[in-house]
């Protein structure tokens, strides 16, 4: 279920035209069937892979496709 998961979870993102971060509980969404941490183990699973990235805001934790965009890019234009 791990590579199905992630794929799901993959999927799920990049059908999701317009919108590049995703909170955790929208993740979670894309797999159903599996408990939350669950969920969020086959996440960290992504991040670490290098598949997908993080995004903070400092209060919140978003998650994002690394070919969305920068964040360097997108953090000097919060500035």
């Amino acid at each position: 279920m791990s590579e199905e998961g992630k794929k799901a979870i993959l999927d799920f993102m990049a059908a999701k035209k317009g919108k590049t971060k995703h909170y955790f509980n929208e993740l979670c969404k894309a797999v159903p069937d599996l408990k939350m941490m669950q969920a969020k183990k086959l996440i960290n699973e992504l991040v670490a892979e290098g598949k997908l990235k993080y995004w903070s805001s400092g209060s919140t934790t978003l998650y994002m496709l690394p070919e969305e965009g920068s964040l360097e890019k997108e953090e000097k234009g919060m500035a």
